[in-house]
């Protein structure tokens, strides 16, 4: 995510199987408490809260055995997983998460203690991890391909100096309807909401995602996403919970994984990057129709950090590195449908031939209505809002 801020590449995937995304997997109380772990977490000053454990540090010394990797599911292009592997010797290891939160909650309970050497935080969050200790300073001596990032995607305002943090991926919010049922032509997130209560009712899938959901009613009305009122926290509450949660019948943060090759959905709030997917997968591309957000929607930036107390920091550099290599980044670009935030991309891929690319790279005109969300006072009410709807919902 890049200033206030728009923000969230090696050859296509040949002969490497398709892996769906996993879905996010959350219960009302797992996520109340990860959520009071993030509300702690921002509260914490420098030093305190989590207590983190004493970690090792790089030097550019052997490789350790054995990497371990804590991210959102099905993340990297498996081909380039074992790529590394086979070239630099780590055996990678992989631990999911649905959230930010979820993350974070780990971490604090495990207080350097977790056996993950990286995580993959949304760039807000960077700051406060730092700050109470939870990941840990990168050696640039051992990311010399730092070199193949464009320096628009590094520098960030909330790691000005890629201290903790260097971008994995960034991508938007916006939605993928069946032009089969909906045969107006849906293009804000007021289209969108009108149409989840009319043709698409019962059939409409949003996120599994505080901020996106409240962010949703706020797009649509013209108001901040990261707003503080009260009044904005009610209204978008009493509409979320009362108006569109009887008509919503999943709360799915990957549709790229099932809901779009299978159809089981006709109207789905989606990320870019994940809706490109199930397009792509589902055979029938024609049948779908890909709006990005409007006349506002979020930027989001994912990266590469270390975690307090990692036992392998030599191979978790390495691998950082070795996913920085242009050939790389293309791949993982590819597999993944988000802008990894490589220097040149973009004709990389065109000149790859890679499918659906306006799902991937968006125009300055686009990036103007994109802005970063901001961890603020009022992630219990978001929090709290979510989970009233899910009830509502009866999911």
């Amino acid at each position: 995510m890049m200033t206030d801020e728009p923000i969230r590449i090696l050859a296509p995937r040949q002969a490497i199987p398709t892996i769906k995304r996993e879905l996010s997997r959350r219960n009302f109380l797992a996520f109340s408490a990860a959520a009071a772990s993030v509300a702690t977490l921002a509260a914490c000053t420098p030093g305190g809260g989590a207590q983190p454990g004493a970690g090792l540090v790089a030097s550019g010394g052997p490789l350790e055995a054995n990497l371990n990797i804590y991210s959102w599911g099905d993340y990297d292009d498996p081909g380039v997983v074992e790529s590394f592997t086979d070239t630099l010797g780590p055996k990678v290891t992989f631990g999911s998460y649905g959230s930010n939160e979820e993350m974070i909650s780990k971490l604090i309970a495990a207080k350097g203690t977790s056996g993950y050497d990286i995580v993959v935080p949304t760039g807000v969050f960077v700051p406060q991890l730092a700050k109470n200790g939870l990941v840990v300073e990168l050696n640039h001596d051992l990311l010399p391909n730092l070199k193949y990032m464009d320096p628009a995607f590094l520098k960030q305002e909330w790691d000005p100096e890629n201290k903790y943090s260097v971008c994995k991926a960034w991508g938007t919010t916006g939605f993928v309807y069946d032009k089969n049922i909906i045969t107006r032509d849906l293009t804000t997130w007021n289209d969108f909401l009108d149409a989840a209560q009319n043709e698409a009712s019962g059939k409409t899938s949003v996120l599994d995602d505080p901020a996106e959901l409240t962010g949703m009613y706020f797009w649509a009305n013209g108001i901040d996403w990261n707003t503080t009122k009260k009044e904005d926290l009610d209204a978008a509450e009493d509409y979320l919970v009362n108006t569109l949660s009887p008509h919503i019948a999943a709360f799915d943060s990957y549709p790229g994984g099932t809901a779009i090759p299978e159809g089981t959905q006709v109207l789905m709030q989606v990320w870019n990057g994940d809706a490109r997917l199930g397009i792509m997968n589902g055979g029938e591309p024609d049948r779908w129709a890909w709006r990005l957000g409007a006349p506002a929607t979020e930027l989001w930036m994912d990266n590469w950090s270390i975690a307090m107390g990692a036992k392998n920091p030599e191979a978790a550099h390495a691998f950082i590195n070795y996913t920085m290599v242009p050939e790389t980044q293309l791949v993982q670009l590819d597999y993944i449908g988000y802008h990894t935030g490589a220097a040149g991309i973009e004709k990389a891929a065109e000149a790859e031939g890679l499918e659906m690319l306006d799902m991937v790279f968006f125009t300055p005109d686009q990036l103007a209505t994109m802005k970063n969300g901001e961890l603020n006072e009022n992630q219990d009410r978001v929090v709290e809002i979510w989970n009233k709807m899910k009830a509502a919902a009866g999911a």
